[in-house]
């Protein structure tokens, strides 16, 4: 569908044979589509790959003697062949385009010419109206060309189309048929071999922009750019369903119906909110939109958001509708966004049926918004990717608030701690360090459930003197060791989950590293912490599993990850399962107390005892007077490095394995 753009303002209503088409009362009002249908070639808008090569066939004389036009409704499929036939019959014809003004094109638009047969197959299908058609083809009509125009060929019926075949395939020289149709693939293959065929395309959203807002301008009409934006939309590529909605806005005053009800309920379902997209949905019926109706918009909008990102060249939008549609499926995510289509889909289907359609949708809507309600595998891959994005983004918070803290003299860039026992926080950074929508040590990421990470060396960042040794920090445990050290505080009882974790503060004068006591009312502050006091056994725990077993030799790291901190007195008291694990583990004492110094800063003295609560959690030997003492040998606790070729075991024949296994038997060859 096309407006005159190169034609005479009145043009239009003298070509419609309408010098008034807005009579009050006399009938003769011309819809939209009807008083701006193309003339000319030219006027065709969105379909120059077929009006080209019409145009040139009819400059040049390369006119066939039938053709097929097919493609979505209200493309210009009918008018491009009314205006051939005016192109091929018209007086003044110039460069392959009709002039519109002559006699013949006037009543070619007029429907009054003898030489353009126009038949409506979806109400002529039968094979008597087609003999009859085909009895009439070789009669001679004023003009030089005879032209058939059959529209929704695909309804003929099969012997119809039959006797339809031969007369298609030799016509009479003067005679031209111009069969149309909206589905191809139901016209016989006979049929189309027999044509030269031209697909239709539905309008880019910009190009039916533009004939509206032309129409709109030229009729009069006055209608905002909001109006014209939302015809655009329900043509849907479509220039009659454009022109059309188009024409209906004007009639209610220019007024747009509200469409709010469909933004509201997509944000409904981005945000997982139950009750917003029920509101929406009553508020849509409210307003006189049926169920299925509102079903089918809400369809049609998932659809164009998801073409609005996925492929913005498809969408049939103009480009600030597009980037709104992109935006909202962002918020919805691909995985929902997709599932929404496919679910308010299906409830079309059942709301055929349906003794209430509202409910059918009602339901299949609590269910999108409400993941805990849906069980489908869709469902569930769905709800873990919304998991992984919350963690992605929680990952990004946390390098950010990390790489903020303020460093040390040459210090690198601090790295996250590891979770602590539940309920312990970092202690709370200088405001200049928090990134924008913290409020302190709460929202760590360490309490957000990130992965266990290494803090940097301590004595640097606190200002402390800094301890002889290596500087590198110590690389981590793997294996079963590293999930029971990340567990440790939760087997410790109530009190790790109540204490106070180390401070990132300096500790006070003298270099060494203050811990904090327990947090309490009148528990001392970090500068409080008296010199040279031990840690406390949830700061010895939390130590041990980030640094000091990591330090440590492998066969150390193996046995002396077997204890936990039990209390702390004069020493730490580390306990072990049984006496023989902790026999082994008294090798490794000193190792363990000069890496405890490098960590704290001071020396930690190591007592092992053998843990009487906890009990073994192994192999208990059977009671025996062969027990082992503590220092014997047992092959359950020997590491890697300490293990043995086992001697080869002598071959003993198959035969023989058997005789033994069933004392008596013979074997017989």
């Amino acid at each position: 569908m096309a407006l005159h753009t190169d034609s005479p303002p009145s043009l239009a209503a003298v070509a419609l044979d309408n010098p008034s088409p807005q009579v009050p009362g006399g009938g003769a009002y011309q819809a939209l589509y009807r008083r701006y249908r193309p003339v000319r070639f030219s006027e065709v808008r969105g379909q120059d790959h077929v009006t080209r090569a019409l145009r040139n066939a009819v400059r040049e004389g390369r006119v066939v003697h039938a053709y097929l036009f097919s493609g979505p409704r209200g493309t210009g499929k009918t008018s491009t062949a009314r205006i051939l036939a005016m192109a091929l019959n018209c007086e003044a014809a110039a460069d392959g385009e009709p002039d519109g003004t002559c006699q013949s094109c006037l009543s070619v638009r007029s429907g009054a010419s003898m030489d353009v047969f126009e038949l409506d197959a979806a109400s002529n299908r039968k094979l008597d109206e087609m003999r009859d058609l085909l009895s009439r083809v070789a009669l001679g009509t004023p003009g030089r060309w005879k032209v058939y125009i059959i529209d929704e060929v695909h309804q003929l019926t099969p012997d119809a189309a039959s006797a339809l075949l031969k007369t298609l395939e030799e016509p009479p020289p003067h005679v031209v048929f111009v069969l149309a149709t909206t589905d191809p693939q139901k016209v016989l293959p006979t049929i189309q071999s027999r044509t030269q065929h031209f697909e239709f395309r539905l309008l880019d959203g910009e190009v039916l922009t533009g004939l509206l807002e032309e129409i709109n301008r030229d009729a009069g009409l006055g209608l905002p750019a909001g109006a014209v934006r939302l015809a655009v939309q329900r043509g849907r590529g479509s220039a009659r369903d454009a022109e059309s909605a188009l024409e209906q806005l004007a009639a209610i005053g220019g007024d747009q119906p509200g469409t709010a009800y469909l933004d509201d309920l997509v944000s409904a379902l981005a945000e997982r909110d139950v009750g917003g997209a029920l509101q929406a949905v009553a508020r849509a019926v409210s307003a006189g939109v049926e169920p299925r109706r509102l079903g089918s918009e809400l369809v049609e909008r998932l659809r164009e958001a998801f073409l609005a990102v996925q492929a913005p060249a498809l969408s049939l939008l103009p480009a600030a509708e597009t980037g709104r549609l992109a935006e909202q499926a962002r918020r919805l995510g691909l995985p929902l966004l997709v599932r929404c289509m496919e679910s308010v889909g299906q409830a079309l289907v059942e709301m055929r049926d349906a003794v209430d359609p509202r409910v059918t949708l009602e339901v299949a809507l609590v269910r999108l918004a409400s993941p805990a309600l849906a069980t489908s595998p869709e469902a569930l891959l769905e709800r873990l990717e919304r998991l992984e994005r919350a963690l992605e983004q929680v990952a990004v918070d946390a390098k950010v608030f990390w790489e903020r803290l303020p460093k040390g003299p040459g210090e690198t860039a601090a790295v996250p701690p590891p979770p602590g026992p539940s309920g312990a926080r970092v202690n709370a950074a200088p405001a200049g360090a928090l990134p924008p929508g913290t409020s302190g040590a709460s929202e760590a990421p360490s309490d957000r459930g990130l992965a266990p990470a290494r803090r940097p060396t301590a004595p640097a960042a606190r200002g402390g003197s800094q301890p002889p040794g290596p500087s590198t920090a110590p690389k981590a445990p793997s294996g079963p060791a590293e999930a029971r050290l990340a567990l440790g505080a939760l087997l410790k009882g109530p009190s790790a989950r109540t204490s106070s974790p180390p401070s990132l503060d300096p500790g006070p004068a003298g270099g060494g590293h203050g811990p904090l006591p327990p947090a309490g009312p009148s528990g001392p502050t970090p500068q409080q912490a008296p010199v040279g006091a031990l840690p406390s056994r949830d700061q010895l725990t939390k130590a041990w599993g980030d640094t000091v077993l990591a330090s440590l030799e492998r066969p150390g790291q193996f046995y002396l990850a077997q204890g936990r901190f039990s209390e702390v007195s004069d020493a730490a008291v580390l306990a072990f399962p049984d006496a023989a694990v902790m026999s082994r583990a008294s090798k490794y004492v000193e190792d363990a107390e000069a890496a405890l110094a490098r960590h704290f800063g001071l020396r930690v003295p190591l007592r092992l005892v053998v843990d009487t609560e906890r009990g073994p959690k192994r192999h208990v030997p059977p009671a025996s007077n062969s027990r082992p003492e503590p220092g014997d040998q047992d092959d359950e606790f020997l590491g890697p490095d300490e293990l043995a070729e086992a001697p080869v075991a002598p071959a003993v024949p198959a035969e023989q394995m058997v005789l033994d296994a069933f004392p008596g038997a013979v074997l017989e060859a």
